[in-house]
């Protein structure tokens, strides 16, 4: 099961959430004030109405009930959707000595050009491939690596640094130390790095 197609399925089990919730709130409330009864869905229904004497008071909805959805089974879905994650975590496969190597994606740090070759830097121990780096630069890109040369290619979830220069371009460091020159090229690629950008110093790119 790849990075995607589990996603996909947390993105359904949120789906099943909200319509576990949207349904629930379909429960008509109590008696409110007198005969007036509104549904949690339609309380803009319940909204003050204009008459031909001025406003007429809508119910109260503050007094509608608290609707309460299952989120256990919600929960232990997801759980059980992170155990898979971590189990069938995405790998590359390559020949290497006579024999096909798996490794999982998330081990290897950078991806670097070497003649025509590639070398995948994991740990103390890179392994070289025979294939260009920029078809292994376009099969990596949904996984998380991003081209930060015209020779590495990083995995985004191994960057623990970026440091601007007086160039224009960027040095970046990965989680084994080692820093790589992010060119002007490639820099747009560095938004990548995070979902979310917070405080007034952040890349422009």
């Amino acid at each position: 099961m790849s990075a995607r197609e589990i996603q996909d399925q947390k993105a359904i089990a949120r789906k099943m959430f909200q319509q576990a919730a949207h349904a629930d709130a379909d429960v008509l409330a109590g008696p409110l004030r007198g005969a007036a009864i509104c549904s949690a869905r339609s309380r803009r229904d319940c909204a003050p109405e204009s008459t031909a004497d001025g406003f007429r008071e809508a119910a109260d909805t503050s007094l509608l009930p608290v609707i309460r959805v299952d989120g256990a089974n919600l929960m232990r879905v997801l759980r059980q959707l992170e155990v898979i994650a971590k189990r069938q975590a995405p790998r590359i496969a390559f020949k290497a000595k006579g024999s096909i190597l798996f490794l999982n994606l998330a081990d290897i740090l950078a991806v670097q050009a070497e003649g025509n070759y590639v070398s995948l830097q994991h740990g103390p121990n890179p392994y070289l491939v025979h294939e260009s780096l920029s078809s292994i630069a376009e099969k990596l890109k949904p996984y998380g690596f991003i081209r930060i040369h015209r020779s590495v290619v990083v995995n985004i979830s191994a960057v623990e640094e970026i440091q601007p220069l007086p160039t224009g371009e960027y040095r970046l460091r990965v989680k084994d130390g080692k820093e790589y020159l992010v060119t002007r090229t490639y820099k747009h690629n560095l938004r990548d790095l995070a979902q979310l950008w917070v405080g007034s110093e952040r890349f422009c790119g």
